[in-house]
């Protein structure tokens, strides 16, 4: 019976687990799971962790390449030569007839670091393409961009989750942790023990009903709560300004922003009341230790960027960032949403969080890999943009797909799946027929976490071990290999290793003297150690658990306050669409459930969309809990059974994204971008619901 040490495959939590093959009398053998402690979960699993194991041997595994040698065929059954040459053949065409940028690469945030960094290579050293981008601009990006301009660096937690126990009193805003993480809960249930939490959430969802003080805000006036929090803070003196004046800078610029937005005004706009407003902060000033935590509620928004830097300035004038035990922090969501968006799969990205357009982060990368500066291409357009474009007259004509399901997940997705349509080739790298690889040209059937090596770096920065159990079945291969192959038949054969140790040690030696510096890290350390927290620059460098203890991440040393200012939902509610929609998981399923909807355990706690909505909503409209609703927004509609409750707001329906068809929540969702960080405005948009004239038989329509 053997076994290996390895982590979960769903969140960014990456909980440790021990995997054992069982053989037994029929084939394959049977795949045991435990949960052992390991980095950030203290030896827990979530529902979707103990069953993680399942879909190793599900019947709906692809185990051969697919083509669809034209668009009025099928996919079929294909030789892995036939496969490889096919698309390396359209490759050369599609670049010849409409330049390099013609073909692009869309990644995801749960491939592992070496995957990442391999796609980024692919793109500019193989394709030699700008156009790539990947699907954590949906979801970290603007935390991301708020923490690179207050304090230099973006890590989501630049300290231990276990220090979120030891804290007095925690703002969590935009989380339901209890149901997308639920092992990072056990870190907050301590806290709360000794301390107060305040969760900001539109819904009283599980997490928020264990909070010690619920804010159920508007959705999308995050902004104007950080604000107000902050009026409060320093009209009732309680800024730390010993630490204001010693390290920080620019808060004379945020002051006459936030004096504008007073208590009642602020209690107009978001709906929490003035005494809810002081005493969140209250909790938050007296503690000895507190932190302020963002996550995707708070930050998919198109003023996303400006939020994050309002709670971030919450958090400095309280005095917390780099102070120990205290802070702002972010919850990371995908499995390495972290490590994913460091080594250069983002459009704007080299290797260790390098910027593209730097001149000497372009020669140090492309020391390492053996070309010449000017042969990198620039920045390439963000996700959504990159979406859009597809098919278009001058936009992408060919897309090769890894690790990310847009026809379910992107914004304004009807549009999307169109614009997919659309493309002269769709090449889609994954371990089932996904909706979006139902309308590829060709499939690439890839390797799952417990199939391949590598390495992932969860939501603390900590960089972790993913360890093979077995070989993937039938003709299956890694996507390394995959990347490997292609480069071969496109004449750049040299350039992709299809082996992760030796993909990992080249990204050592790319990411050195960057700010996500994995130069000290190796394969054999972190097995030694239970991961190494970046920066680790040398083998001798214990890593970094906790940043900004000394100095922030600035040219100064010092954390920038950064001036924003209230603006409202790119798509307010109004006479023809009345109601907030907001979107978010539940706990059986994991993003656009392409693998956990072919669990059956997981399938049979969540079969099904929902739409929740308050009591008195439904009356309104005269529907039932289990009535089919239809949702409509200017983009689309979505049909889905009512889930009647009084934990949501009565102006406000929520839908979970995890799955297709009918019922596919981001039909309605607004592709609005946020000016910096791009990310789609998918937590609000304006709709209206009517009960479905005939249960069941609704279908989506959306405009492309």
């Amino acid at each position: 019976m053997s076994g290996v040490e390895t982590h979960c495959p769903y969140c960014a939590l990456q909980c440790g687990m021990r995997l054992r093959l069982q053989p037994g009398p029929a084939e394959p053998a049977r795949v045991e799971v435990t949960p052992r402690a390991s980095g950030g979960n203290r030896g827990g699993l979530c529902q979707k962790g103990w069953t993680s194991a399942d879909l190793l041997t599900s019947g709906e595994r692809l185990t051969t390449p697919l083509i669809r040698w034209s668009r009025d065929d099928e996919l079929e059954p294909a030789s892995w030569d036939e496969a490889l040459s096919f698309v390396a053949t359209r490759i050369r065409r599609l670049q010849a007839e409409s330049g390099a940028d013609a073909v692009g690469i869309l990644g995801g945030g749960g491939l592992t670091n070496e995957k990442a960094y391999a796609l980024g290579k692919f793109a500019r050293v193989v394709l030699r393409t700008r156009t790539i981008d990947y699907n954590g601009r949906f979801c970290m990006s603007s935390a991301a961009a708020g923490g690179i301009r207050a304090f230099g660096l973006d890590r989501g937690l630049p300290f231990p989750a276990s220090d979120i126990a030891e804290a007095d009193a925690v703002l969590l805003i935009g989380s339901n942790v209890a149901e997308t993480m639920p092992p990072f809960l056990q870190y907050l249930t301590a806290q709360k023990a000794g301390g107060a939490l305040i969760v900001v959430d539109p819904r009283a969802t599980a997490t928020a009903r264990q909070a010690s003080l619920h804010l159920q805000i508007t959705p999308g006036t995050d902004l104007a709560l950080a604000l107000g929090l902050l009026h409060i803070a320093i009209v009732e003196g309680y800024v730390d300004r010993d630490y204001v004046a010693e390290r920080t800078t620019g808060f004379d610029g945020v002051r006459p922003f936030v004096m504008a937005y007073w208590p009642e005004r602020v209690e107009r706009l978001t709906g929490v009341p003035v005494s809810q407003q002081r005493a969140a902060v209250r909790l938050l000033a007296e503690a000895d230790r507190a932190m302020v935590l963002t996550a995707r509620g708070a930050e998919q928004h198109a003023k996303g960027v400006d939020t994050v830097s309002a709670f971030i300035n919450l958090a400095l004038a309280l005095g917390l960032p780099g102070t120990p035990g205290a802070g702002y922090g972010c919850l990371t969501g995908q499995g390495n949403g972290q490590g994913g968006r460091e080594h250069g799969q983002k459009a704007d990205q080299l290797p260790g969080y390098r910027k593209i357009d730097d001149p000497a982060a372009r020669a140090h990368v492309a020391a390492v890999w053996g070309v010449d500066p000017d042969t990198i291409p620039g920045p390439g357009p963000s996700a959504y943009e990159l979406l859009d474009s597809l098919g278009r007259d001058g936009g992408t004509r060919g897309l090769l797909v890894f690790g990310t399901n847009p026809v379910v997940s992107a914004p304004a997705a009807a549009h999307v799946e169109q614009r997919l349509r659309d493309l002269d080739l769709l090449v889609v790298a994954d371990l089932v027929r996904s909706e979006t690889a139902e309308l590829a040209d060709v499939v690439f059937p890839t390797a799952q976490w417990a199939e391949e090596d590598g390495t992932m770096t969860n939501l603390e920065g900590r960089v972790i071990r993913r360890q093979r159990l077995s070989p993937p079945p039938g003709e299956v291969r890694t996507d390394l290999e995959i990347l490997a192959g292609l480069a071969e038949r496109l004449g750049r054969g040299t350039l992709i290793d299809a082996d992760p140790e030796t993909t990992f040690n080249e990204l050592r030696r790319a990411s050195a003297g960057g700010i996500a510096d994995y130069a000290g890290i190796s394969y054999a350390r972190i097995e030694a150690e239970d991961g190494i927290f970046w920066p680790c620059p040398t083998p001798d460098h214990p890593g970094t658990p906790r940043m900004f203890l000394d100095r922030f991440a600035t040219p100064d040393g010092k954390a920038r306050f950064v001036p924003v200012d209230y603006r409202p939902a790119v798509e307010d509610i109004d006479a023809a669409y009345p109601v907030y929609l907001t979107t978010g998981r539940v706990l059986a399923q994991y993003q656009s459930g392409a693998q956990t909807r072919r669990v059956a355990a997981l399938r049979k706690a969540a079969p099904n969309p929902f739409v929740e909505l308050h009591p008195d909503l439904a009356e309104r409209h005269g529907i039932a809990d289990g009535d089919d609703v239809r949702v409509t927004s200017r983009r689309g509609s979505a049909t889905a059974p009512a889930r009647v409750t009084d934990t949501i707001r009565v102006d406000t329906v929520f839908m979970p994204f995890h799955w297709a068809g009918a019922g596919r929540a981001n039909s309605l969702t607004n592709p609005a971008l946020d000016p910096t960080s791009r990310m789609p405005e998918f937590k609000v948009c304006a709709v209206r619901l009517e009960k479905a004239a005939v249960p069941g038989a609704e279908t989506e329509v959306g405009a492309a």
